[in-house]
């Protein structure tokens, strides 16, 4: 009687007078394994965590390989901030490989502590039984790409647009690993459909305009580019580099060198933007003391710790302008 009295209590959210009848259930009878189940999930869902924890520790001393005690052990530590529980999540895998939430809280722990080797194994472990475990697939395709196998990342992303977990996190990630894998047009599609869901995403729009740039589509690379800047309140040197990047695709060499000197006033350290300033001064300007300066300003610069290619590029042209101005002497 006090059984079905607890359990319908339960039902309608009577926790502290089903609290009572599971007490007295299990006082009557303690060998009630599935009573003292209910008892303790009922105890983690009105915050006693004390006595969850005890009541499933117990539970699991006397029935070691149940894989649902252990795992109960663990949310009770868990929501205590007690940092064994993920000893017990790990053991409950080692007792049920198919477990799905010990494999989601295992997986996310190692992907989180920078082991994603191991969250790809045990996330593809719990695919294997649910392959539409949506929280699974999530953490698969983030392990994909913190270990750099970017095309393989794009296999669960997808499967999640699929199930309809479409979120703003989810194709981000999809967009990431199809632009770092290759697949350009892929990864405009997806960024596009993060558009819709904010077009104000300053994001989005610097990494539209690098695509864009690279299928030499400088129309609509530069429209993302000035969206970006005119979103972005923090220092905007990389969309101003890029825009000039746009420019002198179009050889406009006379807007780009505006660009990369509105980049240099975001951030006078920006090696990139200070290269790319002489040398749209270099195909522009006709005093070529002045474009010998910046060359010489930047090899002044970054001589101990610049970029090599970038370093070469600008000693070259030091030589070069040498001669041209010795010459026109």
């Amino acid at each position: 009687m006090y059984l079905r009295l607890a359990q319908i209590q339960k039902s309608i959210e009577q926790n502290d007078q089903a609290l009572e009848n599971y007490q007295k259930v299990l006082e009557l009878n303690p060998s009630l394994v599935l009573a003292a189940q209910e008892y303790g999930e009922l105890l983690l869902e009105s915050g006693n965590l004390d006595e969850a924890d005890s009541l499933f520790s117990s539970l699991g001393e006397k029935y070691p390989d149940n894989a649902g005690f252990i795992y109960r052990t663990g949310l009770a530590k868990e929501k205590k901030k007690d940092s064994s529980a993920m000893d017990y999540f790990f053991k409950t895998v080692g007792l049920d490989s198919t477990h799905q939430a010990a494999l989601y809280k295992t997986a996310k722990y190692e992907l989180t502590h920078r082991k994603p080797h191991n969250a790809i194994q045990l996330s593809s472990t719990g695919l294997r039984s649910r392959p539409n475990n949506a929280s699974l697939l999530s953490i698969l395709g983030q392990s994909y790409l913190a270990t750099l196998q970017f095309e393989e990342a794009t296999k669960p992303f997808e499967r999640l647009l699929e199930l309809g977990e479409g979120s703003e996190f989810i194709l981000e990630r999809l967009a990431s690993a199809y632009r770092r894998s290759g697949q350009t047009d892929k990864a405009i599609e997806t960024y596009n459909k993060m558009l819709e869901l904010d077009n104000m995403n300053g994001m989005v729009h610097t990494n539209l305009g690098a695509l864009y740039l690279k299928k030499d589509d400088t129309r609509k690379a530069q429209e993302h580019f000035m969206m970006a800047l005119f979103i972005k309140n923090q220092p905007a040197d990389a969309e101003y580099v890029n825009l000039g990047l746009a420019y002198k695709r179009k050889e406009d060499f006379r807007s780009a060198y505006i660009s990369f000197q509105k980049a240099l006033e975001e951030n006078p350290e920006n090696e990139r933007a200070m290269i790319e300033l002489a040398l749209a001064a270099d195909a522009h300007f006709k005093d070529k003391n002045a474009v010998l300066e910046l060359y010489q300003d930047f090899v002044k610069k970054y001589a101990e710790n610049g970029r090599k290619d970038m370093l070469s590029v600008a000693e070259y042209r030091i030589s070069e302008l040498k001669k041209e101005i010795h010459l026109a002497k």
